[in-house]
């Protein structure tokens, strides 16, 4: 009988090679997990701990961040189920993760549409918050860029936004005076690092509640970099593109576009006025002399009845009467209708730890928003575009800059 010809035998050989190979890759694809078989078998651009991707485009410091991949944030929040997710944020929600060290952290995925918004809070975030560091601003773990998906992944703080405490109802936590006003001093220390002590000075342009998180002591840090601004020192920045939350923005920024520090500041006056009584800055279901948290703010403390805006569980609770009407007398020092008459950050600091006597500025009155027209208008869009026009405002301190009138869509 005739031997089989070498080819036949080299080609049977190599067959049999195959298919050997292929039911390996298959046992090892049913014992160990799919997400580490594909990070095992994706091609590594060698020596390269940081991906072109984000090298061409940022300039922070990004060997401080990991880079997740989307297998991996898909399996920590176990599918982005909703029943893990912590809010929704105006570029996207965020969701309760798990990684593998067995770290809780807040995945939050943004959303890249046609409008690109997605794509240019994601770039401006892990840019400006590698960029800086304090206890008082939440601290970015890592990020994702696959295909059309981009995720940031921060630290997870236990006690969620400050929002959710402040008007989450009968079920939130409760916040004595004492925790509500180291609350104020550590958002005004964050404020104060990003104005003045960083080595970029930055804006935030969007503070409000549900962009102070809150760690498992109640300390806050500043959340939601996506609208913040480097900002060149001592100058004004005259703003084409509007980005910032309605009820909470300075009025020389929503009619003129101008923008300064003292935006941060008037903002932050605003959110003061809120942890105090626990109430939303606008509420259109309120008496009329009530329903703007400033102007009502600024009646009682004409009438010397400023503790009358103290959230009522608070004054069961008890509080320093004097340290109160001091830090009501500060918010509406920081929403006073001309910047330059706003404090900066640090002298807020400096006035909400004061241990002396030292008597605190008088304010002037604020510049109130006309309540016919935002009952007129819909007056809870997040991207306050009824502001363009000055009708909006009562008392405002001076006209348009010209009369063209600006681009207030939400931008950057």
């Amino acid at each position: 009988m005739a031997s089989p010809e070498p080819r036949t035998v080299f080609l049977a050989f190599i067959v049999i090679l195959v298919v050997v190979i292929l039911i390996l890759v298959g046992i090892c694809w049913k014992v160990l997990k799919p997400d580490l078989m594909r990070r095992l078998l994706r091609p590594r651009s060698p020596g390269s701990e940081v991906p072109e991707y984000f090298s061409s485009n940022m300039s922070g410091n990004l060997r401080t961040i990991t880079y997740f991949d989307y297998a991996t944030l898909k399996k920590a929040t176990r599918d982005f189920n909703q029943k893990n997710q912590l809010g929704r944020g105006g570029f996207g929600p965020v969701y309760l993760g798990k990684i593998d060290d067995g770290r809780k952290v807040a995945v939050k995925q943004l959303s890249v549409g046609k409008s690109g918004q997605g794509e240019s809070e994601f770039f401006v975030e892990v840019n400006m918050i590698t960029s800086i560091q304090h206890k008082n601003l939440v601290r970015l773990v890592g990020c994702c860029s696959e295909g059309s998906q981009r995720l940031l992944v921060y630290e997870f703080m236990k006690n969620k936004s400050l929002d959710k405490i402040l008007f989450g109802g009968d079920g939130s936590p409760f916040l004595n005076w004492k925790t509500r006003h180291q609350i104020i001093i550590g958002i005004a220390r964050g404020l104060q690092y990003l104005h003045e002590e960083s080595n970029l000075r930055i804006v935030h342009r969007d503070i409000k509640a549900s962009n102070i998180l809150l760690d498992d002591k109640f300390q806050p840090k500043i959340s939601d970099f996506g609208l913040a601004r480097f900002f060149p020192e001592d100058q004004t920045y005259l703003s084409t593109a509007f980005a910032g939350t309605l009820g909470y923005t300075a009025p020389e920024y929503a009619i003129r576009g101008e923008l300064t520090v003292k935006a941060d500041t008037y903002s932050f006056g605003v959110l003061v006025l809120e942890i105090i009584s626990s109430r939303k800055n606008t509420d259109l279901n309120l008496p009329n002399e009530m329903q703007y948290l400033p102007e009502h703010a600024w009646r009682l403390y004409e009438q010397s009845k400023v503790l009358e805006l103290v959230d009522p569980k608070v004054q069961a609770d008890g509080f320093d009467e004097k340290e109160l009407q001091q830090v009501c007398q500060i918010a509406l020092l920081c929403v006073q209708p001309y910047p330059n008459l706003r404090p900066a950050m640090s002298e807020v600091v400096l006035m909400l730890t004061m241990k002396s006597d030292q008597s605190i500025p008088a304010p002037m009155k604020p510049a109130f928003l006309d309540r016919k027209n935002l009952k007129d208008k819909n007056a809870t869009s997040d991207t306050a575009m009824e502001m363009r026009s000055a009708s909006y405002w009562l008392n405002t301190p001076s006209p348009m800059v010209d009369s063209k009138p600006y681009d207030m869509s939400c931008g950057i």
